[in-house]
């Protein structure tokens, strides 16, 4: 399925550039994190459109591992 002249793949892909882009003109760090967090998971989601792109869902899961930690776990912020 195309939309726009591009596969649902990259539409993903290009959802999940943004979303990252997007996290890291947060100010808040809390904001910054969720925003991340999201665009992670976006990534994930990207990497096994490509048929189980392992670089890019392990470092994403990792990356959405410390977003958790920070938010929910090390108050110090």
């Amino acid at each position: 399925m195309e939309i726009l002249g591009m596969t649902m793949t990259e539409l993903v892909g290009y959802l999940a550039m943004i979303t990252l882009l997007i996290s890291f003109m947060m100010k808040e760090m809390k904001t910054l994190r969720i925003v991340n967090g999201i665009g992670c998971a976006v990534w994930v989601l990207y990497g096994f459109m490509l048929q189980i792109a392992w670089p890019v869902v392990i470092t994403n899961i990792l990356i959405i591992c410390i977003n958790f930690y920070y938010l929910f776990f090390n108050k110090k912020q």
